[in-house]
């Protein structure tokens, strides 16, 4: 019997809203066609319409125009319902689109709500604050450590500036009272020499003896 009558599944595949836009377009070029000639029509009739008198000839010409006329409203009218059920197939198509694509976009963020949160759930907010606290107490030694390390030896802590003032001055003191020091008197000059050395000629016993010498 299925040989015979087929299946179900032998059934043509039902059109798609795209495939009733392109048929939707098709028709509507059809028309355009149609009424484009009834419009050649129309100016042949008022041509002859023109050149004839009134009588029995133009009477006939101006009915053969009415019906013309009358055909390319009726035209007309279907190729407006036509632009309307296109424009009302596209934006059905322009949802359909935008409602897939908001439902995959809702997918996706599913999908990106599942891996977080089984990728946060593996993370332990326990584990994060005592390693934190750790950092912080590591911190801390090393800075002691620092401060440590740089401690100056063999200083006191409590020296008063005062008192290392008051001892400056004492040994100045004893300075201006013990008098000039011995590596003054090396650096000055002897007092003896008052006057400039003075440069002697030669005698004419010393140029012979420079002469013979030659």
């Amino acid at each position: 019997m299925n040989r015979i009558f087929g299946t179900s599944s032998s059934k043509k595949p039902r059109p798609t809203l795209q495939d009733a836009i392109s048929s939707t377009d098709t028709r509507m070029a059809s028309i355009e066609v149609k009424i484009k000639k009834l419009d050649g029509e129309l100016a042949r009739y008022k041509e002859q319409m023109g050149r004839l008198k009134n009588g029995p000839g133009k009477n006939a010409i101006q009915e053969r125009a009415l019906r013309t006329l009358k055909q390319k409203r009726m035209y007309e009218a279907q190729l407006a319902q036509l632009t309307q059920q296109t424009f009302n197939m596209e934006s059905a198509a322009l949802a359909t689109e935008n409602l897939r694509n908001t439902m995959a976009t809702v997918d996706a963020m599913q999908q990106a709500n599942k891996e977080l949160r089984k990728q946060y759930g593996k993370i332990d907010i326990d584990k994060i604050e005592s390693v934190h606290f750790d950092m912080e107490d590591l911190l801390e030694q090393a800075n002691e450590i620092q401060e440590t390390l740089g401690r100056s030896y063999a200083v006191p802590d409590d020296i008063d500036e005062a008192e290392l003032q008051a001892e400056l001055d004492a040994l100045e003191l004893e300075a201006e009272d013990e008098g000039p020091s011995y590596l003054d008197d090396i650096a000055k000059a002897p007092d003896f020499i008052d006057e400039p050395p003075v440069e002697l000629s030669e005698t004419p016993e010393q140029k012979e003896a420079v002469k013979t010498t030659a």
